[in-house]
């Protein structure tokens, strides 16, 4: 089983995002994702679960949670979400950047870009790792 951490700041959006659409399209018995922050907020905004739930993603019980090296051991990647200087670092972890806008503050036809990109990418990562699961392909 691999573990993937998508990790941002504040871990209120794109980084929830992320891992509620590759957990959506992995294959279980092969990998799954946890969301993680530097800085945790104390919620994940309101538009991404507004632009979450559009695709029937809840995220109402996700929380923000701190990126710690406990979580981050056994994880085999990071995917930071292109916070420059402040993206997370774990020691040992595979690392790729996801240069993203931040949702904050945005409004929902943004967001719905974003989410859209993500969408791309995890399905793209997916692929690549030979993790995809049967019903998305």
């Amino acid at each position: 089983m691999r573990t993937f951490i998508f990790a941002c700041i504040h871990n209120a959006g794109r980084s929830q995002m992320s891992a509620a659409l590759f957990n959506r399209y992995a294959d279980p018995a092969k990998a799954h994702a946890i969301s993680a922050g530097t800085q945790p907020a104390e919620h994940v905004h309101p538009v991404v679960m507004d632009a979450m739930g559009e695709i029937g993603i809840d995220l109402s019980s996700a929380k923000p949670q701190k990126l710690t090296a406990e979580l981050a051991r056994g994880a085999d990647t990071l995917i930071t979400m292109g916070c420059g200087d402040e993206c997370p670092y774990a020691p040992g972890l595979s690392r790729d950047d996801w240069p993203l806008p931040d949702p904050k503050g945005q409004s929902i036809d943004a967001v719905r870009q974003t989410r859209e990109e993500i969408k791309r990418r995890v399905l793209e990562l997916l692929k690549e790792e030979n993790l995809l699961s049967l019903q998305a392909q």
